[in-house]
């Protein structure tokens, strides 16, 4: 198992508050282990149960941003930040959420190294374009960004999602970076070779 962090100590399971034993729990049972940045940022219990709440919001999936668009949010935004932990692991998040398929395989690959090549619908371009812009330029943000989300169909809730994971998410990759946080070697293997 590669390491959750380099210099953090993180807390031993049966030490923490029962609700995040139970998260633990709950994630060998959905994905077979658990995963590293839970591990990482168990060094605050408190902070990972308001951390993963969040979390939760953000990806509830709505009519016009589903699973893999929030997914791919996240690629975009971790691929930008040169964060491993976010890009391995929501890499493969985005290869499910897209159906599992070579074809999703293929196309979550292209978003995590150039989103640009990926064949993206315009949809799905526009909201990438967002993404790495308010990670790489967010002083260059204006109005016309959020328009050009509502132009793509987006509805006014989606559009503050879609700012408010790449926030996130930029949050996230901040800590895991700061944090020497790695990924799950597990997360390499699950849902490749098909």
């Amino acid at each position: 198992m590669a390491r959750a962090t380099w210099f953090f100590p993180v807390p031993d399971e049966a030490e923490l508050p029962e609700r995040l034993r139970g998260l633990f729990a709950k994630a060998r049972e959905q994905v077979g282990f658990v995963p590293n940045v839970f591990r990482a940022f168990s060094y605050r219990p408190e902070r990972l149960s308001a951390w993963f709440g969040h979390y939760k919001l953000l990806h509830e999936p709505t009519p016009g941003l589903d699973a893999a668009d929030r997914e791919m949010i996240a690629v975009v935004v971790s691929a930008w930040n040169r964060c491993t932990y976010c890009i391995v692991s929501h890499g493969h998040a985005l290869r499910v959420a897209l159906g599992g398929t070579a074809e999703a395989e293929l196309t979550a690959d292209y978003v995590a190294t150039n989103w640009r090549h990926a064949g993206l619908d315009e949809r799905r371009a526009a909201i990438c374009g967002y993404a790495e812009k308010l990670t790489a330029r967010p002083h260059e943000m204006s109005e016309a960004d959020l328009v050009g989300l509502r132009d793509v169909g987006l509805t006014d809730h989606e559009i503050w999602d879609v700012a408010e994971i790449a926030s996130m998410y930029n949050f996230t990759n901040r800590m895991a970076l700061a944090t020497g946080q790695r990924p799950n070697e597990e997360y390499h293997h699950l849902d490749r070779g098909r």
